[in-house]
């Protein structure tokens, strides 16, 4: 007697799933890493990539910022401002939606830190400290009103930076007269500066033209958008990174 051969029904394949509810990609997520702007991946604004923060997703799906810009993968990019990171709303709802744009652009589930604007600060914060070293070990920074004062008098200076508790009417007379393609910045402390310069405190740094000299300014433009804070560029004062940095090099 012939066996009767059984047929199962074959069911659709299901499809994998993350633990957030991707929205569909957007094509703009697939723009290339060239050129002079970028695209943020939470508000969809185009902006100078001087304006932005790359991250990185690295091998364990954790977000990690890139602020050189060197590390390998595609890049999602952020706009350097406190209101992104921190946009007022409840903070669980801030950070989901954090999460959710990052995890568009990589294409899958993604970690992000909660505290992301405070370490990113500290990072700046640490960035901005490395490159004033290195500038005062070129030779390419002066600390001291008077000596600073030469500087800006000869037009070797660049950028100043002034500490951020420093006095506000010795800040104000020490920039007097400031060439209009100077970028004054408040990024550090003045007891931060005078490490870097065997003191106890700095007020005042001038800063070569060259390339510490912008990237100098880019980092603290970076730092005083996060902080939405104000930095004068060309002789007024701008929001944040709207700063024309780089514009006078």
């Amino acid at each position: 007697m012939a066996k009767k051969r059984l047929w199962k029904k074959k069911l659709p394949r299901r499809r994998a799933t993350t633990e957030l509810d991707l929205p569909e990609p957007d094509a703009l997520d697939e723009e290339p890493e060239t050129g002079p702007h970028r695209r943020c991946v939470l508000t969809r604004e185009v902006h100078p990539k001087e304006r932005m923060i790359r991250f990185v997703v690295g091998p364990d799906r954790a977000v990690v910022p890139d602020l050189a810009a060197r590390l390998p993968g595609r890049g999602i990019w952020l706009s350097a401002r406190g209101d992104v990171l921190e946009p007022g709303r409840a903070e669980a709802d801030s950070h989901r939606q954090l999460v959710r744009a990052f995890a568009r652009a990589a294409r899958g589930s993604v970690t992000v830190p909660p505290n992301l604007s405070s370490l990113l600060e500290e990072a700046l914060v640490r960035r901005v400290t490395e490159l004033l070293g290195l500038a005062r070990r070129a030779g390419q920074a002066m600390a001291g009103f008077e000596k600073a004062r030469e500087w800006l008098r000869a037009d070797r200076a660049r950028v100043v930076l002034q500490a951020s508790d420093g006095s506000a009417a010795e800040r104000a007379r020490f920039l007097s007269g400031v060439s209009s393609a100077v970028t004054i910045v408040d990024p550090l402390p003045g007891a931060a500066m005078g490490r870097l310069f065997g003191r106890d405190f700095v007020v005042h740094v001038a800063i070569a033209p060259g390339k510490l000299g912008e990237s100098l300014a880019i980092e603290a433009g970076r730092l005083a958008g996060l902080r939405q804070k104000t930095i004068a560029v060309a002789g007024r004062t701008t929001a944040g990174l709207n700063a024309e940095v780089g514009a006078n090099g």
